[in-house]
């Protein structure tokens, strides 16, 4: 997978838009930009297999540095920008990172990696638009390196890590195709073959260090398109962004819609939409009325896809299909689908369980074999620990997350629902639901929520709120309290970090 094609076609096509700022990287300055930094690779020693951590914010050097180790043969490893230095420490010192790339917006980080490293830093490091000492200027550092590709070009692979809502990030590696860039698929080309055309305008609204946004907008470039890239996610901003570049395509997480859909409504009628043509989601769950509401306002555009940064398989739903389904993310698009029980036997269709793919791509936790081995079953097939059940046409629901689920009186409950239910209330913005301890049910259900105006946090309105769930709800899968934070921990894809909230409310 590469861009060189179209490089050397269109060298002034866009590859790269930024919103707001307006920086533009066309095809052929990515192309030229990449090869200087892979000689740059080469020169100091990395190798087919080495890894190179990124820690850089969306911005105009970002894909060039993916692009580079990825015709270089190295894993390139971006890192959350939300970390710590010890946190960003880990993942460089458990990916054995051999170089470094940050940024000048990322300088404090940068600077504080060293003494969290007990083996020390590596010897490329590369800081871009500033200055860190000991480290090297980027791009000036590569000026006078040629523009032409190194002659050992072999293609690389991300190598991600998870969000860590649940522990440590988990490295997730694959194994390197062995190929030259030209030969080697992309993960989702037959997807964006698919769903795209020549004429495309690609919006990407989340940070280029999740999983999905580096490979939907590098796959889109792989075939000559045009990625207009939020430097930061904003509701407003994100119709400002359509509007202004006529987007045809992009990828949203459902808090993104969740967002947008809360903007008044002269806000949301103020900009000309009409050149969208589809829009994709996933990452999270998405709530039923959250979705209708999008597409009663957008279309029939608004499809779906199922996935997860293990790449072990997937599932696709078009909005015309869902409608028919609501709330299904589809049928398998890559791998076929299996619902096991607890003890490893197959479900019948509308009972959950969890969800395990057959003949997916193959994966490790990096240092991890007992994680690895955990993500198998007898027969090979592999899951991440999601939850959910197949209907009568083999159309996969979502439950929820394994290591969510909380036993109330020896009752199974998955909060997955009054969370969906609860960010439908026109003054709720967010919500997370989880188990507490319990002295005579074990746990008890609990909702903590941010509300639209922190000046609703009132226990009035909690009263309000637990009063209209239990309208729409069955009783035990509703909280029995609620509290409000000014903001919930979530990730940039719509992930909750719900382990300090149960931490603060079981105290």
């Amino acid at each position: 997978m590469h861009i060189r094609p179209y490089a050397q076609a269109n060298p002034d096509k866009p590859a790269v838009i930024l919103y707001p700022s307006g920086t533009v990287v066309t095809f052929g300055e990515m192309e030229a930009r990449a090869n200087r930094l892979a000689h740059k690779f080469r020169q100091a020693g990395l190798r087919e297999g080495d890894a190179v951590a990124i820690l850089l914010e969306n911005n105009e050097h970002m894909h060039t540095v993916m692009w580079a180790a990825r015709r270089s043969g190295l894993y390139y490893v971006p890192i959350n920008t939300h970390l710590t230095e010890a946190e960003a420490a880990y993942i460089v010192d458990n990916s054995s990172a051999k170089a470094i790339i940050g940024s000048a917006a990322l300088s404090e980080v940068c600077a504080g990696l060293a003494e969290n490293l007990p083996g020390g830093l590596p010897e490329l490091l590369l800081i871009a638009d500033g200055d860190l000492d000991g480290w090297q200027r980027y791009p000036e550092c590569v000026a006078d390196q040629p523009d032409t590709p190194i002659d050992d070009e072999i293609e690389g692979d991300l190598l991600q890590y998870s969000s860590g809502t649940t522990g440590r990030p988990k490295g997730i590696k694959r194994e390197l195709p062995h190929l030259p860039p030209a030969e080697a698929p992309g993960l989702m080309s037959a997807l964006v073959d698919f769903w795209m055309d020549p004429e495309t305008v690609y919006l990407s609204p989340a940070p280029l260090y999740h999983t999905a946004p580096s490979v939907w907008s590098m796959t889109v470039q792989a075939a000559g398109l045009t990625t207009v890239v939020m430097e930061k996610f904003d509701p407003e901003g994100t119709l400002g962004a359509i509007a202004r570049y006529g987007v045809t395509h992009g990828q949203f997480v459902p808090a993104m819609f969740v967002r947008m859909l809360k903007l008044p409504d002269s806000v949301r009628d103020s900009y000309d939409l009409s050149s969208l043509k589809r829009v994709m989601h996933a990452a999270a769950p998405c709530p039923v009325e959250i979705k209708k509401q999008m597409i009663d306002w957008w279309g029939p555009i608004v499809d779906e896809y199922y996935a997860s940064s293990e790449a072990i398989g997937s599932t696709l739903i078009t909005a015309d299909d869902w409608l028919a389904h609501p709330g299904s993310v589809g049928k398998p698009m890559i791998g076929a689908l299996h619902i096991l029980g607890e003890d490893g036997t197959e479900l019948p269709p509308g009972q959950p369980g969890e969800i395990y793919f057959e003949g997916g791509a193959s994966f490790e936790y990096l240092n991890d074999p007992s994680k690895t081995a955990a993500s198998r079953d007898k027969h090979g097939w592999m899951t991440v620990g999601d939850i959910g059940y197949l209907d009568e046409e083999g159309y996969l629901y979502l439950t929820d997350r394994r290591h969510h689920m909380i036993i109330s009186g020896g009752v199974n409950i998955y909060p997955q629902e009054a969370e969906n239910l609860l960010v439908t209330h026109p003054k709720v913005l967010d919500a997370a639901v989880f188990g507490v301890p319990d002295d005579e049910m074990g746990q008890r259900v609990m909702a903590v929520v941010q509300a639209v105006d922190p000046a609703y946090g009132t226990d009035e309105f909690g009263e309000e709120l637990l009063g209209w769930l239990r309208e729409r709800l069955s009783h035990f899968k509703c909280p029995r309290s609620i509290a409000f934070e000014t903001q919930l921990p979530r990730t940039d894809t719509g992930k909750l970090y719900k382990n300090g909230l149960v931490e603060k409310y079981s105290a």
